[in-house]
């Protein structure tokens, strides 16, 4: 109940807004309650300390607007009170309760939208974080219409079947819901987005030479595959990863909207974006701390293996990170999903990714190469090498030699494969396993489960026996067994067979060989 006049009476008002979890939006009622008393403000329902200084920014934005600013006890409840509420984000909706409860926006009309943004002293609505996952849980709650941050439109516009109204000032949604100036919805046409999507410049065709690396690169993107490329320094692997996503399959919408909403809430997503399109690549450095690969904080945001769903995750110096750093990967490698547990909550960010990690066979970088002789020692080539645990490399499906570049390679003029071309066969050998795998969960060969290996990697008594001597000569462990048959079942697809030939176990196997050469 409101009243046209301040301070007369108590005044309740319930305007929607949405907080997140993980990357998931959850409803947040913002209720106001506004007594004839001495004047205070206060905020309860576990706001933490940016949400408690929306006081300042609330007063100072309703009275620098030319609104009133009632001059009596306010209560502002953000409920429900169990989950702990973060950021600036419910600035705006406890600005609109306070004009709802004092009648200076008629609160019938507020009924079914929700409203987020951060607020400037002056009354402008600036731009926040997790604006996509919230306009989906809005849409999903049964909302109606959306305001957000003029600055959030873009992606808040591509969830279809709610209005989304761009917020400049609070003196807009005033006039707004008054009928004086109203706002226009945002609109976006989501297949012209998905259409025009920006051609990158890199392409396979400007590597030269590295046959083997390029092939190798083609299976791994076939099959969903992880990989190591071993090379001493300027041999092209870091080339050679910055154009794998140009041969990887097209984002559908779904996985666009998701790798976008982690970019939201990460506040990473670049202003003006209706939509990620492009296969993230990510590349951090080696010195970053093992929370910002996984993710962490006091309240958790995503990490680089989350910022980098749907992609590639690049790690250049692989020995060089730290220890630490590198084990965080061994479960969300395996699961395709990192968990952070906290005291206030348990979060879960997806990471199905691919790896692609690249290192120098020794600390000098120059261990077998053909022109430049190691200067290591047999301890210091140990000691560099041991720095990649065996269960992490286990967890690598290839491992590839990237040989030194000859200068008859070099003075080719003719271009080798475009990234087209190679994206072609590449999208045929994707088909073939989602059209295997229809309703089993999984999309690529390198989620294969136990059970679905024994059905889809059937070995003849030939390939068995060949299989059991790598096996035994190199000393491979189970799952390096069960990386093998991936691989081989990913060469097989490339070439359009059902059946896993013994060419195709060979080439597989081959891409183990560093097990025993490197790391025993």
């Amino acid at each position: 109940m409101a009243s046209h006049r301040y301070g007369v009476k108590q005044m309740i008002s319930t305007i929607n807004s949405f907080g997140l979890i993980g990357i998931d939006g959850y409803l947040v009622e913002v209720q106001a309650n506004v007594t004839p008393s001495l004047p205070k403000f206060d905020i309860v329902g576990l706001p933490d300390m940016a949400v408690k200084e929306s006081r300042e920014r609330v007063t100072a934005a309703i009275s620098n607007s030319g609104l009133a600013f009632p001059s009596a006890h306010i209560v502002i409840n953000l409920a429900p009170a169990d989950l702990k509420k973060v950021g600036a984000v419910y600035d705006l909706p406890i600005t609109v309760a306070i004009l709802s409860a004092t009648g200076q926006i008629d609160a019938s009309k507020v009924q079914k939208c929700a409203f987020m943004g951060e607020l400037s002293l002056d009354g402008r609505v600036q731009r926040i974080n997790g604006v996509l996952p919230m306009v989906i849980a809005a849409k999903e709650n049964g909302i109606t219409a959306v305001f957000v941050p003029f600055d959030n439109q873009y992606e808040a516009s591509v969830v279809e079947g709610i209005s989304v109204y761009p917020v400049r000032c609070v003196q807009d949604i005033v006039a707004h819901f008054k009928g004086d100036r109203p706002i226009t919805p945002s609109v976006t046409d989501i297949s012209d987005i998905l259409t025009h999507s920006n051609e990158s410049p890199l392409d396979f065709a400007d590597v030269k030479g590295q046959d083997n690396a390029k092939r190798a690169l083609e299976i791994a993107a076939a099959g969903g595959h992880n990989i190591v490329l071993v090379g001493s320094p300027g041999t092209g692997k870091t080339m050679l990863a910055q154009r794998m996503t140009t041969i990887l399959p097209d984002l559908s919408f779904d996985e666009a909207l998701e790798v976008t909403k982690i970019h939201s809430i990460a506040g990473v997503l670049p202003k003006n974006t209706y939509l990620i399109t492009e296969r993230p690549f990510r590349s951090p450095h080696h010195t970053i701390s093992s929370a910002g690969l996984s993710g962490g904080g006091t309240m958790p945001r995503p990490g680089e293996l989350s910022l980098a769903h749907n992609g590639v995750l690049f790690l250049d110096e692989f020995p060089e990170f730290a220890r630490d750093v590198l084990e965080v990967m061994r479960q969300p490698l395996e699961d395709g999903v990192v968990t952070i547990s906290r005291v206030s909550a348990t979060l879960t960010y997806p990471c199905n990714i691919m790896l692609i990690a690249s290192m120098n066979p020794c600390k000098c970088g120059y261990y077998g190469d053909s022109v430049k002789k190691c200067t290591c020692t047999p301890a210091q080539v140990h000691q560099y090498r041991s720095r990649i645990s065996g269960p992490l490399l286990d967890r690598i499906d290839l491992h590839v030699e990237v040989a030194s570049v000859s200068f008859a390679d070099l003075d080719k003029k003719k271009k080798g494969e475009t990234s087209a071309q190679i994206k072609e066969r590449v999208n045929r050998a994707r088909q073939i396993q989602l059209k295997r795998y229809e309703g089993c969960g999984i999309y690529s060969n390198s989620q294969l489960t136990a059970a679905l290996m024994e059905k889809y990697c059937v070995l003849g008594d030939e390939q068995k026996q060949i299989l059991k001597n790598a096996f035994d000569n190199l000393g491979l462990s189970a799952r390096a067994y069960s990386r093998i048959l991936k691989v081989a079942r990913t060469i097989a697809d490339l070439e359009g067979t059902d059946e896993i030939r013994t060419e195709h176990l060979a080439e597989a196997i081959q891409y183990r060989s560093l097990d025993r050469k490197y790391w025993s």
